[in-house]
């Protein structure tokens, strides 16, 4: 405009003059004065940043490219400050993502703990690499917590039973965990329970099934965060190892937790979180000094000690101190080690191993 005002500013000087109109003082109005530009200048270390996350292919989102100003310079942006950044330095998105429409949200949970959710999703996370890799995320029901996101090789049990524990210890032991029917999770004989199964309710955590995929929308929606951010993310910082690729989703799932604005609850979910737990709204339970805890999160498979008192571990047969022709319970560990237990874990007995290779 020739007057070198602002759309927005145009729009708050006619409202003021209608409103002026109304009470007949039109001959008497004056436009206020406006308060000026104070916006401060960014720091030349924004603009590199910016410009680094926002010319990688894929191109980082506005909001994520905001958050990473945040995260790592500690300057704050909006996503339309960005938005406008992009389009003066021709870095602006081709045409803008739209999401498809969530399905109609399901009430939340009360108390922390109460339910976590709980789903993988395979992706192609590295623009380099065709093959896609499951991430696994578990947020809490109540407080949008991000409590677990790793990716893995596989959607193996072994998968779960690394990401479970390492949460449990971070956070605490929750009531439920909400899933699909996955046969990680879900058997068919309403009697049994899955190996996984049996480890929570070792320790009092159950399944609780969503009868359709829309049920899940807090999950799914965590899921379409990390598509978003990652695969821009890998390619501006070229990472294309997976443990690095964890260590850096660490960094990246705290900072949302404890600085990112929550759409629906108009708070960090740590401020959520920590807000809950100053009302006594918390289902948690500590991690338990168990000496099974190890051992409940491994993968176990029934053995016979053979004929000399051995079994066989890999490509090594190893003696162990039980008669031959024992059974014996082989426990895989997510870390790839290896145990022999005497028998299955039990609140009752301590645990008898007749081998272990776990660094102590």
């Amino acid at each position: 405009m020739k007057l070198g005002l602002g759309r927005s500013r145009f729009y708050e000087i006619y409202g003021d003059y209608l409103k002026a109109c109304a009470y007949h003082q039109q001959t008497r109005w004056i436009p206020k004065v406006s308060g000026g530009n104070h916006a401060v200048n960014w720091p030349p270390e924004v603009h590199a940043l910016l410009r680094k996350r926002l010319s990688s292919t894929p191109s980082a989102s506005y909001s994520f490219a905001a958050s990473e100003v945040l995260r790592l310079l500690r300057f704050r942006l909006d996503r339309a400050q960005v938005r406008r950044w992009a389009i003066e330095h021709r870095l602006a998105h081709p045409k803008p993502n739209h999401r498809p429409a969530a399905p109609v949200r399901r009430w939340q949970r009360s108390q922390i703990g109460e339910l976590w959710q709980l789903d993988a999703t395979p992706h192609r996370w590295f623009s380099n690499c065709s093959q896609t890799f499951p991430m696994i995320n578990m947020l809490d029901d109540c407080s949008r917590i991000f409590t677990a996101s790793k990716i893995y090789q596989r959607e193996t049990l072994l998968a779960y039973f690394d990401l479970l524990p390492n949460a449990f210890t971070q956070y605490g032991l929750p009531l439920e965990l909400y899933v699909d029917y996955h046969s990680i999770f879900f058997t068919h004989d309403p009697k049994a329970l899955t190996q996984l199964g049996q480890a929570l309710h070792f320790y009092g955590v159950t399944f609780r099934f969503a009868p359709t995929p829309q049920a899940k929308g807090k999950i799914e929606r965590a899921h379409s965060f990390w598509q978003e951010r990652l695969p821009a993310y890998f390619a501006s910082e070229l990472i294309t190892d997976l443990d690095q690729a964890n260590s850096e989703i660490q960094t990246l799932r705290l900072h949302r937790n404890q600085h990112e604005i929550h759409c629906e609850l108009k708070m960090t979910p740590q401020k959520a979180w920590d807000l809950a737990r100053n009302e006594n709204r918390s289902a948690l339970r500590p991690r338990p000094n168990c000496p099974w805890w190890p051992f409940v999160w491994s993968q176990r498979t029934p053995i016979k000690v053979g004929p000399e008192g051995r079994v066989p571990i890999g490509s090594q047969l190893l003696r162990v101190d039980a008669a031959p022709g024992t059974k014996v319970l082989l426990c895989q560990h997510p870390s790839g080690h290896q145990s022999i237990l005497a028998s299955p874990p039990s609140l009752l007995l301590k645990p008898l191993i007749l081998f272990s290779n776990l660094p102590k």
